[in-house]
C-alpha cells in the first residue's frame, strides 16, 4: 500500500513538472512536433496512472470481497452452532436495563420471548416465583459489574396456557467503557426439559434403591421373627406331648402343631416361590382348570382354623380356564391369607366374574380395608402397611408376579374401615 501511494505520488508530482516545463516555455521556441510529443508523454503519463489506479481500486474491492466472503462463512457457522445447540442468544443493555433477542433456536414449542427493549425485571417476572428473586438478583449483579458471569436456570411460564419449561441462561460481560462500567452483556439460553427429567428419574431410583435397602433390612428383621414364633410353637407343643395325659389335650396340641406347620410352611413357600422369580426359572405348567372345583377345596382347607366365615361366590356352574394350576392356588392362598390377617369379623367371599374374554378372580373382606395412598405401593417386595400384623410383605408380591407370567394385572379396592377387595384379571385362553 506505501508502494501505491509513493508511486502515486511520484506520477503526479512528474507530470505536473511536465507541465510546468511545458508552460515555461515559449511557444516560438517550440515546434508542433514537439508539442505533439511532450502532449503524448504527458497523456501516456496520465493514462498509466489511471491504470494503476484501477488496479489498486480492484485489489482493495478484491480485499474487500474476501473479508466479506469470510464474515458470511463466519455467520453461517455461527448459526449452524446455535442451530445444533438449539439455543437463544440476547443482548442487556446494562444503563436502560432492557433485553434484546437477537436469535432463538430453542426446540419445542412455547418459548417465551419478550419484545425488545422490555425492561429486565419485566423478564423476570416471566418466571416461576420461587426463581425471580435468586434470576433477578444475579441480573442485577452482572448489570453492576459486581460480577463478570451469569449462570441461572429456572422454571418459565410458556406461552401456552398451563404450561411451562426449565430453561439454563449464561451470559457474560461483552463491552466496558473506559471506567470499566458494563456497556453491553451478552448471553445465550436453552431448554432443559429432557435434562431435569433424566435428573428427576435418577433421584426417584436413587430414593427407590434407599428404600429398597431399608426394606429389606426391615425384611431381615420381620423374617427371624417370622420363622421363630412357629418354630417355638412347634417346639414347644412337642416337649409337651409326652407329659399330657389328657387325649383331649393332646389332640389340640398336636393340631396347634399341625397349623403352625402350615404357618411355617407359607412362610418358606414364600420365600422359595420369591427366590424361583428373582432366579427367573419360574416356568409355566399350563392346564386346563376347573375354577369351581379350585375355589371350593380351597374354602373347605383354608376354613379350618379360621373363625372368619368364608364365603363363596360361583356365578356359573362349571368354569374351564387354560392356566397353571399351583400360581393360580398361590394368588388366591395369598388373598385369603391377606384377608384373614385383616378380617376380625363380618365375612370373607371369594369368586370370580367373566368379562369377555378375562375371567376375574376375586377376595372381598370386610376387614380394615387399606389407605389411599398405600394401595399403589401394596403389590411392592418387602412393603407391610401394618408393622404389627405378621407377615412376610412378599405375598402380594409374589402374587403380582404370578399374575404377569399368567398375563394379566392384579389390584385392589379398599376404603378404610369398610373392608377391601383384592382381584386377578386374566386372560380365558
Amino acid at each position: 500500500m506505501c508502494d501505491s501511494v509513493f508511486f502515486l505520488n511520484f506520477a503526479t508530482s512528474t507530470v505536473t513538472i511536465m507541465a510546468e516545463n511545458i508552460l515555461s516555455f515559449s511557444l516560438h521556441n517550440v515546434t508542433s512536433v514537439q508539442i505533439m510529443w511532450i502532449l503524448g508523454a504527458v497523456f501516456f503519463l496520465l493514462l498509466i496512472i489511471l491504470i494503476y489506479r484501477q488496479y489498486v481500486k480492484r485489489r482493495q474491492l478484491k480485499n474487500d470481497l474476501s473479508e466479506l466472503e469470510k464474515m458470511m462463512q463466519s455467520n453461517v457457522e455461527y448459526e449452524f452452532v446455535l442451530k445444533a445447540m438449539h439455543l437463544a442468544t440476547w443482548h442487556v443493555n446494562p444503563k436502560m436495563r432492557t433485553v434484546f433477542f437477537d436469535n432463538d433456536y430453542r426446540e419445542d414449542t412455547g418459548n417465551f420471548i419478550p419484545e425488545a427493549g422490555t425492561n429486565i425485571d419485566d423478564w423476570v417476572l416471566q418466571l416461576f416465583p420461587n426463581d425471580q428473586s435468586r434470576v433477578g438478583k444475579a441480573l442485577d449483579e452482572i448489570c453492576l459489574g459486581e460480577t463478570d458471569v451469569f449462570y441461572q436456570q429456572y422454571q418459565v411460564k410458556s406461552v401456552i396456557p398451563g404450561k411451562s419449561y426449565w430453561e439454563e441462561s449464561y451470559a457474560t460481560i461483552g463491552e466496558r467503557d473506559a471506567d470499566g462500567t458494563p456497556l453491553k452483556i451478552v448471553g445465550a439460553s436453552m431448554r432443559i426439559d429432557n435434562r431435569k427429567d433424566m435428573e428427576n428419574a435418577l433421584i426417584q431410583a436413587r430414593n427407590k434403591a434407599q428404600e429398597s435397602d431399608r426394606l429389606k433390612t426391615a425384611f431381615l428383621a420381620n423374617m427371624g421373627h417370622e420363622i421363630r414364633t412357629p418354630l417355638n410353637a412347634i417346639v414347644g407343643f412337642a416337649d409337651l406331648l409326652p407329659v399330657v395325659q389328657s387325649e383331649e389335650d393332646r389332640n389340640q396340641l398336636i393340631q396347634e402343631i399341625q397349623n403352625n406347620n402350615q404357618k411355617l410352611l407359607r412362610i418358606i413357600n414364600g420365600l422359595v416361590s420369591m427366590s424361583e422369580i428373582e432366579a427367573g426359572a419360574n416356568s409355566l405348567a399350563l392346564n386346563v382348570v376347573d375354577l369351581n372345583s379350585l375355589l371350593s377345596e380351597m374354602q373347605e382347607r383354608i376354613q379350618v382354623g379360621t373363625e372368619v366365615p368364608i364365603l363363596l361366590q360361583l356365578p356359573q356352574k362349571e368354569m374351564l380356564i387354560h392356566s397353571d394350576l399351583e400360581k393360580l392356588k398361590t394368588i388366591m392362598e395369598h388373598f385369603l391369607t391377606n384377608a384373614i390377617k385383616f378380617t376380625t369379623s363380618g365375612t370373607i367371599t371369594m369368586g370370580y366374574d367373566v368379562e369377555d374374554n378375562h375371567v376375574r378372580l376375586w377376595v372381598r373382606d370386610t376387614g380394615k380395608g387399606i389407605a389411599k395412598d398405600d394401595q399403589e405401593r401394596i403389590f411392592e417386595r418387602f412393603v407391610k402397611i401394618d408393622e404389627y400384623v405378621p407377615g412376610t410383605g412378599l405375598g402380594l408380591s409374589v402374587v403380582k408376579s404370578h399374575a404377569r407370567q399368567l398375563g394379566g394385572t392384579v389390584g385392589v379396592e379398599s376404603e378404610l374401615g369398610e373392608g377391601s377387595r383384592f382381584w386377578v384379571l386374566l386372560p380365558l385362553t
